[in-house]
């Protein structure tokens, strides 16, 4: 990822433009609160490969920096792509990069708290998302070190909403036979698989990602259903760096930097 520092009234104190490829799209980023990583990356590639024909109404839950919205534009035809954030700077910052890239006729975004989709910002989208994606926060309150204060911290911990309400939440906005796409850590798949069934989302699909081929899965991609079946793929392993210490073939394929 190569850094651009443009002197622009778009970028402000503390940020930077970062070129993020998938057709030169840029990201507006404040490393001193959060900047996307890889899982971000996995996530898009792996839900615009999946997403059904006629999805054209997708959302993004935690959207973060908006980097998720930025590749699914590029990746999919959807015609709306909705990022919910709860921190306004994020959503603020964000919105910017759809400008910047003058995407915002598609990509747009919504200051909310997942705990809230039924009362305030998603009474709207009750039930009409073909599919939504999310990178939430990892680890439960209290549940790890917290050595990240303010925007971190809310980007890594269930600082407000919880895995439940994301579930929940998702389960509202999807309509029936729609896709949830989520990217998280192998500790919480049992949570995961819990509270989905509990909302009517199913797991279908499962990938182990791990930082190499003889390392432990640190990471999860996940495909859920709105009343799907039962069933579940176990899908191959990824690994993120070969023996030589580079991409895999695999990574930049989702990168799209394929050799």
């Amino acid at each position: 990822m190569e850094t651009n520092i443009e002197f622009s009234p778009i970028v402000r104190e503390g940020e930077r433009i970062d070129e993020i490829g998938f057709g030169g799209y840029k990201l507006i980023q404040k490393p001193e609160e959060f900047c996307y990583g890889v899982d971000s990356v996995l996530l898009s590639d792996f839900a615009a490969s999946r997403m059904k024909e006629g999805a054209d109404l997708v959302i993004d839950l935690g959207s973060g920096t908006g980097v998720i919205p930025l590749i699914l534009c590029h990746k999919t035809k959807a015609s709306q792509i909705w990022g919910v954030e709860i921190q306004e700077s994020s959503l603020e910052r964000a919105a910017r990069s759809a400008r910047l890239n003058d995407v915002s006729d598609r990509v747009s975004f919504i200051l909310g708290d997942v705990k809230d989709v039924k009362t305030t910002w998603g009474r709207d989208f009750k039930g009409r998302a073909g599919a939504v994606v999310s990178n939430p926060p990892y680890f439960k309150a209290g549940g790890a070190i917290r050595s990240w204060q303010g925007a971190k911290a809310a980007a890594r911990h269930e600082t407000t909403a919880g895995l439940e309400d994301f579930m929940e939440c998702a389960a509202y906005l999807l309509r029936d036979k729609g896709d949830l796409f989520m990217v998280h850590r192998p500790a919480r798949l049992v949570d995961i698989c819990c509270f989905g069934r509990a909302a009517g989302l199913e797991l279908k699909e499962l990938i182990f990602v791990s930082p190499s081929k003889d390392a432990a899965a640190n990471i999860l991609l996940l495909h859920m259903v709105k009343g799907g079946g039962s069933e579940l793929k176990i899908l191959p392993p990824l690994a993120v760096y070969s023996d030589r210490g580079e991409y895999t073939e695999e990574l930049l394929k989702a990168y799209e930097r394929s050799k």
